[in-house]
């Protein structure tokens, strides 16, 4: 019996033979490859994007982003050494503002009184909303990168939805901070803070929304700025200590003049700020939370609007 020859193992049909191949139709023994024909793994390539297609939706949405998250998360797990101290960081800050602040808002500044455990009830959760903002604004810090070593151009060549790239990497931001969050509660636990555990979580969702949008417009400016780093954060940093200050995050606004107080209302951080303290101090049905959940909504879907269609402009 003549010896028949394995397709799969790198051998050419001869034309002529019947296969009703064409000249140069080879098998695809490339590895890692389909070793079927041409025209078949092109046809299966067409099925694969008709599916990818018909996966639309919140289903290619919420795929897309763990797929982004996933790739950015990696590469802050490995390097450790700056994880770990973005964890100490809000600690040592914690522990060298809070005695200041014990005696200030003792001092009639109109706070939650002088006792250290009350103190912590109204300043922990200001802490946690300064870390989320900071973290979730330097998002276009990392895009910068990317653009400079030509990476994120090599995404946007991807079927990627572009929202899910924007949702993607601002939740890498947060997940650090949410570990962050929950360790300066814990931590202040022993010194009379007051932790409650499903409050404290849906604060936590609450400043993912938030920071969603806020990740989304530092992409943006990113995009905008693209080789002009200096751009970039001198807009970052000209709009985050404003807005910081200006949402009595440090120190109660009360005791401020009354164009301060005026310019505190139009400020969707103040709004945060109100909310996580309701919400760290054990309500859910307060107003503070109520504008807190519209400013967290308002920022997240004007942050998605301006980074997406900056996105787009830049492709």
């Amino acid at each position: 019996m003549d010896e028949q020859t394995n397709p799969g193992q790198g051998a050419e049909p001869e034309v002529g033979q019947g296969t009703g191949q064409a000249t140069g139709q080879r098998s695809l023994t490339h590895p890692g490859l389909d070793t079927r024909t041409a025209p078949q793994a092109t046809a299966r390539q067409a099925t694969d994007r008709r599916s990818d297609v018909g996966r639309s939706g919140a289903a290619k949405f919420l795929g897309d982003t763990w797929a982004v998250f996933t790739r950015e998360i990696l590469l802050v797990l490995r390097d450790p050494f700056t994880l770990i101290f973005s964890l100490l960081q809000p600690l040592i800050f914690l522990g060298l503002f809070g005695p200041l602040l014990t005696g200030a808002v003792g001092g009639g500044m109109g706070g939650p009184g002088g006792s250290t455990a009350a103190t912590l009830q109204w300043f922990v959760p200001g802490v946690i909303v300064m870390i989320s903002l900071f973290g979730t604004s330097m998002t276009g810090s990392n895009l910068l990168y990317e653009m400079m070593t030509g990476s994120y151009e090599r995404v946007l060549a991807t079927p990627l939805d572009r929202s899910a790239i924007l949702v993607g990497r601002a939740l890498k931001e947060f997940a650090p901070l949410v570990v962050q969050g929950l360790l300066i509660a814990l931590v202040c636990i022993p010194f009379g803070f007051t932790f409650y555990p499903l409050h404290a979580i849906a604060g936590l969702a609450l400043l993912g929304l938030f920071g969603i949008g806020v990740g989304a417009l530092s992409c943006a400016l990113a995009l905008a700025a693209k080789n002009r780093e200096w751009l970039f954060w001198g807009v970052q940093q000209s709009l985050l200590f404003p807005l910081l200050i200006l949402s009595g995050m440090m120190l109660p606004l009360e005791a401020g003049p009354s164009w301060m107080q005026t310019a505190a209302k139009f400020n969707p951080l103040t709004y945060m700020v109100d909310a996580e303290r309701a919400l760290f101090g054990g309500t859910f049905a307060s107003t503070e939370v109520l504008w807190g959940v519209v400013a967290a909504a308002v920022t997240c879907a004007v942050g998605l609007w301006v980074g997406i269609r900056r996105t787009r402009k830049s492709v």
